[in-house]
């Protein structure tokens, strides 16, 4: 399998679990489990930091990984 060239993190202490980010997200990278966003399949992220612009607590981060 592939490495995922985004990584995507979510910060549970400022989430407030509003569902936004799942909501967003074109890939399906993100879910939920228990009520909280939970990274599902990074390496199916495209980069489009949608779930990084939608969240309202700046708890998930989305950047680029560096190619080895």
């Amino acid at each position: 399998m592939a490495e995922a060239s985004w990584e995507v993190a979510i910060n549970s202490k400022w989430c407030k679990k509003c569902g936004l980010c799942v909501a967003f997200c074109p890939k399906k990278v993100l879910g939920e489990e228990m009520g909280a966003p939970k990274v599902l399949n990074e390496s199916l992220c495209i980069g489009c930091l949608l779930c990084e612009m939608h969240c309202p607590d700046f708890a998930i981060a989305v950047k680029r990984r560096d190619s080895k």
